[in-house]
């Protein structure tokens, strides 16, 4: 965001990448990964960049001062870092600042919307031979990104699961219970959509895998495709590789039952969980 308002600054003002960059005593490259975002701030160096670019009105100064101090603050999330891979952690850093999620799941319900109890189940899966303390500090991470959801600012969450993500029984009957329990209760958020797409949907636009599309406030950013692999994860915002995930997604929610339905849906897949021993 901080880098996106500097550009615009600059070119607003007719300054050059060069230019600016001999202002703070920099390369032409320096300017162009500052304004990506793609290196951090020295707090300095943007107040000189706002003096060259003409800003002198205090109030704006401040505002982009503070993103600076802002953008070299530390996520909560690094306070996991010794169960965290960086390739998450860069993700965990995007959901933060997104305006909106939109996801759609093939085999587990989103790391947002689980309860904790299916949460250690998934956590389990992959990492059974951790110890409890590891288990405990991997589940408390997605605890704590689902804070996400209620604080003031909040994104829009828009997720898409199969009904096999439902019917699939992860951690046993009593897990799956308490989990579509939780689901029922986030589509009460204004912020949280949810739609289903039913067995019966067959074949369907997405059948490459469980993906996540994020778009931020700032219209100037890119939207950024995410996909988690086993030991690693891809990041995609070339524009033609985002739109085609964009009309994957677009056709997904054709697909899937409309969202007035979700509730009922959940609540009969509830009344077949509790038929079950």
């Amino acid at each position: 965001m901080l880098g996106s308002q500097l550009r615009k600054l600059r070119e607003a003002n007719g300054v050059t990448r060069e230019a600016a960059g001999w202002e703070i005593r920099a390369s032409e490259s320096k300017i162009s990964r500052m304004e990506l975002g793609r290196v951090g701030f020295k707090e300095r160096d943007v107040a000189d960049l706002l003096t060259l670019y003409g800003v002198n009105d205090k109030t704006e100064r401040e505002a982009l001062l503070a993103l600076a101090r802002q953008a070299n603050t530390q996520g909560w999330w690094h306070r996991f870092g010794d169960v965290l891979p960086s390739w998450f952690q860069a993700y965990l850093g995007l959901e933060s600042n997104a305006g909106m999620i939109r996801t759609y799941e093939v085999q587990f319900v989103p790391g947002l919307l689980q309860s904790r109890d299916y949460a250690r189940a998934v956590v389990m899966i992959s990492h059974g031979a951790a110890g409890l303390d590891e288990i405990d500090r991997r589940v408390d991470v997605r605890m704590a990104r689902q804070q996400l959801l209620t604080r003031p600012g909040a994104p829009h969450l828009w997720a898409v699961l199969d009904e096999a993500v439902l019917r699939r029984p992860i951690g046993g009957h009593t897990v799956m219970r308490t989990q579509i329990a939780a689901l029922i209760d986030a589509t009460k958020l204004s912020n949280v959509t949810i739609q289903i797409v039913p067995f019966s949907a067959g074949g369907h636009a997405a059948a490459g895998g469980a993906f996540s599309i994020l778009r931020f406030p700032d219209a100037e950013l890119p939207d950024v495709v995410y996909m988690e692999q086993l030991t690693s994860a891809l990041y995609l915002d070339k524009r033609d590789d985002v739109d085609q995930y964009a009309a994957a997604m677009e056709r997904l929610c054709v697909e899937a039952e409309p969202p007035d339905r979700t509730l009922a849906l959940l609540e009969s897949i509830l009344r077949d969980y509790d038929r079950e021993p």
